[in-house]
């Protein structure tokens, strides 16, 4: 994308064109990503197996972990990116997105080698036993012991790119290996194939994400002069203007999704006393649940750039009416589903798995779900807007007051007065106080933005 085409977009189109041309391609990969996440349990749900079933939903923990990694160096550069393309600084966009990729690269190679070492311990931690062990063992060997580095790559490039405002490219470059993901699945699980199961979904997953991280390799090259998205090692030297930057964002962020992480895993060991039909059916319904719940963070990832880009250059006014149009069109989406949700929430389970036990636990977790839905739209619109102003000490207020104040404690309070099932509405608890301090810390900020201004971002390059 040229400068001016740069410029059109981020300073002068009408807001709710610019919020939309940058929003709807990460839609469409967040739903095409929403199917990557279903197509593992939809096509192992059909072998009528719960311990293969159980596999998928027990590695989900480590899975998750790898956004620890995409956000603090993905968001954390991107957001860097953006902020200094609003203030013309392009040397610290090009330095921003080479120390970004170069550590995701070896973050990867470690999160490999360290979940490999200790992979007994880390089955335990899952939650899995003498039933869901093997299974589980042999999906994280694709997922992780060789995956762990092109799935962490392919998120973080899809930010930098998204940073400039190519949201398409980016959502290009995740929806290739989605789709290959898809088409891959039912070939490597089931009987008619090459019958492996749980570990046919983690090597499908493994090659889908090494696709991708060709994609976003060539386009680079093709667009090389017409990008600021730079992965020459020496660009990736840190600086301490540059680490802060990044940093101050991204370890929140990051911090965030560790704490999802050990938000699942509390949750998966509840369920596992139940059983692996239980298991299963939380998994499924965790996973029918995060379709709005992509669509909301495409929505919120699309936005980012905007907001950046004009809290960099300090147009206010423009960066408040994108917010405000994006929480309005969240809401409403978001409404929608929860209701629908509720009422379709057997027959959802059921296209699935067709056990009558999965499905009744299933359409009962769903129900409690759902109605955290609008909720937590304006949840993740808000920290999404922290993030991109650099304001990072907010999402991690937001990460901290979500998991360690009330998610975590909900679960076990609400597990020994409804056993199960209370397990399921411990999140809906969480984001209706979270929305609630959103609205509120939002509104103060944006008046403290009209009568101060917004801080130019430091300029990372000098020394």
């Amino acid at each position: 994308m040229e400068d001016t085409q740069k410029a059109e977009l981020f300073e002068r189109m009408p807001i709710p064109k610019a919020v939309l041309t940058l929003s709807v391609p990460t839609i469409l990969s967040s739903l095409v990503m929403v199917l990557y996440n279903l197509a593992d349990t939809y096509f192992v749900g059909m072998l009528r197996d719960p311990i293969q079933n159980s596999a998928v939903t027990l590695a989900a923990p480590v899975l998750l972990a790898f956004n620890a990694v995409n956000n603090l160096f993905g968001v954390g550069s991107s957001s860097m990116m953006s902020r200094a393309l609003g203030a013309k600084d392009y040397d610290t966009v090009r330095r921003s997105s080479a120390f970004g990729f170069y550590c995701a690269l070896i973050s990867g190679v470690l999160f490999s080698i360290l979940a490999t070492a200790f992979r007994s311990p880390l089955l335990v931690l899952l939650g899995a036993d003498a039933e869901t062990t093997q299974a589980t063992m042999e999906y994280l060997r694709w997922t992780v012991t060789c995956g762990a580095a092109p799935a962490i790559l392919n998120v973080v490039m899809a930010y930098l790119v998204r940073s400039e405002g190519a949201t398409l490219h980016a959502s290009i470059g995740s929806m290739s290996g989605c789709a290959l993901n898809i088409v891959l699945d039912p070939i490597f699980i089931l009987p008619w194939g090459l019958n492996m199961g749980a570990a046919g979904a983690g090597l499908a997953t493994f090659l889908s994400n090494c696709v991708a991280c060709l994609y976003f390799f060539v386009l680079l090259f093709a667009r090389r002069g017409k990008t600021y998205v730079c992965l020459q090692p020496a660009m990736a030297r840190p600086r301490k203007e540059l680490v802060k930057g990044v940093f101050g964002v991204g370890i929140p962020a990051s911090i965030q999704n560790l704490l999802n992480v050990t938000g699942m895993t509390v949750l998966n060991n509840f369920t596992a006393v139940s059983g692996p039909d239980a298991i299963a059916a939380m998994g499924i319904s965790y996973k029918i649940n995060m379709i709005p719940m992509y669509i909301t963070m495409g929505i919120s990832q699309g936005l980012m750039p905007l907001v950046s880009y004009n809290y960099g250059s300090g147009n206010v006014p423009r960066l408040k009416k994108a917010v405000l149009f994006a929480e309005k069109i969240s809401l409403s989406f978001m409404a929608v589903v929860s209701v629908s949700y509720f009422f379709a929430s057997g027959t959802l389970i059921g296209l699935f798995m067709k056990t009558e036990a999965v499905v009744a636990y299933g359409s009962q977790f769903l129900r409690c779900m759902c109605i955290a839905q609008p909720f937590l739209c304006l949840d993740f619109l808000a920290v999404g807007v922290f993030q991109a102003c650099g304001l990072g000490q907010y999402a991690l207020l937001f990460a901290i007051l979500r998991k360690i104040v009330l998610e975590i404690p909900a679960l076990y309070i609400l597990n020994y007065f409804v056993p199960l099932y209370g397990l399921a509405c411990a999140q809906t608890v969480a984001e209706v106080v979270l929305a609630a301090a959103a609205v509120v810390i939002l509104l103060r900020l944006f008046r403290r933005m009209s009568a101060e201004g917004t801080p130019l971002p430091p300029r990372a390059a000098k020394k």
